[in-house]
């Protein structure tokens, strides 16, 4: 069995195990996409998962896309989004052509690939011109990480290579890819996120999710990236 078969193994058998076709997206994915996708866009999600992004992006009159490695997590997408395309296979070899997409995406998930920098290059080969990239990837400056306080997500058991943001910018700059924003990823600011660990948790999470406004960039547990082709900064 290969690395990517048994990390697929995992999110069908693991990960996506209970997952169902009756999520919605959340206030904070329809806030992002209000923000960055107009009716029309061609929309790439990298790594999707069940589509909960990709179905905010619908509701602004976007045509949906997507890849998983989980064929549960594509199947659901399907019944979801019938007029969308979807794929299941890894983010290093996309079947898409070149010059597909308007924007691009990939959200909480960069760290688990087996290359990153070929899917970044990836990912840049299908975009179009003008594309705008939106990727969400952890920070081992966390600071909640650095006392000792977090040691991951249980997707680590799978694989999960959490870096530092310098890191990751030079996983950006090796794919053709050029930083243009970042920002703080506050969508644990909210009861759903507090609670959801149980009520032991609630008090640390609740401190936490109190004090991630407040932190610096370099503080945060995630943060989110702005990004275009290198051609286009020429």
């Amino acid at each position: 069995m290969s690395d990517h078969d048994e990390i697929q193994s995992f999110y069908d058998e693991v990960y996506y195990k209970n997952a169902n076709e009756d999520a919605l997206p959340s206030r904070h994915l329809r806030n992002l996409a209000e923000k960055y996708v107009q009716p029309g866009n061609q929309v790439l999600d990298v790594a999707c998962g069940t589509g909960n992004w990709l179905m905010a992006t619908r509701e602004r009159g976007a045509i949906p896309s997507g890849i998983d490695l989980s064929t549960k997590a594509i199947e659901i997408c399907r019944a979801n989004m019938p007029e969308g395309e979807f794929h299941a296979g890894p983010a290093e070899t996309l079947p898409f052509p070149d010059n597909s997409f308007d924007v691009i995406t990939c959200l909480g998930s960069l760290e688990h690939f087996l290359d990153p920098v070929s899917a970044v290059r990836e990912m840049a080969r299908v975009s179009r011109n003008n594309c705008l990239f939106i990727i969400l990837v952890p920070n081992s400056g966390f600071l909640t990480r650095r006392l000792g306080l977090f040691r991951g997500t249980y997707q680590k058991a799978a694989k999960e290579e959490v870096r530092s943001l310098d890191a990751w910018n030079r996983i950006f700059e090796s794919g053709g890819l050029i930083v243009k924003k970042r920002w703080k990823d506050l969508h644990v600011v909210s009861w759903a996120w507090i609670s959801s660990a149980g009520w032991l948790q609630i008090p640390l999470r609740a401190l936490q999710a109190l004090a991630l406004p407040f932190w610096p960039v370099s503080w945060q547990y995630q943060v989110y990236h702005l990004l275009v082709t290198a051609n286009e900064t020429t």
